[in-house]
């Protein structure tokens, strides 16, 4: 087993930064493939950001692409997501997300861990 706890959300405005983590315990974090989801009111969850337990490759939907950033720091069992020029339609909770496959890490089912998610609310 997994747990994983986010922190660090809040409400910000337009345009500014804020930075998210995932803290995670139980199994070796390391060998895990580490992702970012987020949704928002009446929407699928929908994937952000991806980074493999090698830590080498990252993977980022469009829409975030350019603005956000995952990291991982295996030393102290956290993912990061930093994000930067939020938009409004940025607003969804985020969950943090831990799997072992490395098929489809922009899609839920290759995730077995999940956290209770952080609200990110951006104001217009």
């Amino acid at each position: 087993q997994v747990q994983l706890v986010e922190s660090g959300g809040g409400l910000v405005q337009t345009g500014d930064s804020m930075r998210v983590s995932c803290a995670a315990s139980g199994r070796t974090f390391s060998n895990y493939n580490m992702g970012w989801f987020r949704q928002a009111p009446g929407k699928e969850r929908e994937f952000v950001a991806a980074i493999e337990w090698r830590g080498g490759s990252t993977y980022y939907a469009e829409s975030v692409k350019g603005r956000f950033t995952i990291s991982r720091d295996n030393a102290r069992n956290t993912v990061y997501l930093q994000m930067n020029s939020l938009k409004p339609e940025d607003t969804a909770v985020y969950y943090c997300a831990a799997g072992s496959t490395l098929l489809r890490l922009t899609s839920t089912v290759s995730y077995n861990y999940w956290g209770q998610g952080t609200q990110v609310t951006v104001s217009s």
